[in-house]
């Protein structure tokens, strides 16, 4: 039941990019704490592989906010469905998501946690699709540029379903919905 799609990026492959941007971030953060904030829920694996070759004071929180509901496309509409925990100022902030798309979640969640007044904010995303992006928004860590198809697995979903897959596969859809569950 695993490997009933084409595999894009497999188990190997994402294994061995986020020991890379692990080293990546380590080396960047060198002597200060970092605060991951997981974006829910597709970004859930990503963080627990990060944070564990990240070699620095990390604390994690979790948010969830949506552009895209049990669809595959984005309404536009983007809503923080559950907010942080502890506040972030003065904190080193390091946003943890699945995939940016459109740039529209993104960009409208890094203008929220700057009003909060954290002492630096950063985003790590294990995929980007750049044809699909509508708004320009800051990606300092990037695990894998795709290609414009619906993609599970890893956290990634269809309709909440496929987030177990240990690789990134590829879902045969229509052209005109060829977009993902992520931001």
């Amino acid at each position: 039941m695993l490997d009933k799609y084409e595999a894009l990026l497999t188990k190997e492959q994402i294994e061995e990019r986020i020991r890379e941007m692990g080293r990546q971030i380590t080396q960047d953060y060198q002597g200060k704490s970092i605060h991951c904030l997981c974006i829910l829920k597709g970004a859930f694996i990503f963080m627990a592989d990060l944070v564990r070759h990240v070699d620095a004071p990390i604390t994690c929180d979790f948010l969830t906010i949506s552009s895209y509901g049990d669809l595959t496309h984005s309404t536009g509409v983007v809503k923080l469905l559950t907010d942080l925990t502890v506040p972030i100022d003065g904190r080193h902030v390091l946003v943890v998501e699945d995939i940016v798309e459109t740039g529209l979640t993104l960009k409208y969640l890094l203008e929220n946690l700057h009003t909060r007044q954290p002492a630096s904010v950063r985003v790590c995303s294990l995929l980007h699709k750049p044809e699909g992006k509508q708004v320009e928004v800051p990606i300092d860590y990037c695990g894998f540029v795709i290609p414009n198809k619906f993609v599970i697995g890893y956290g990634l979903d269809d309709k909440q379903y496929e987030r177990n897959l240990p690789y990134i596969g590829v879902v045969d859809t229509p052209d005109e919905d060829a977009e993902n569950s992520g931001a």
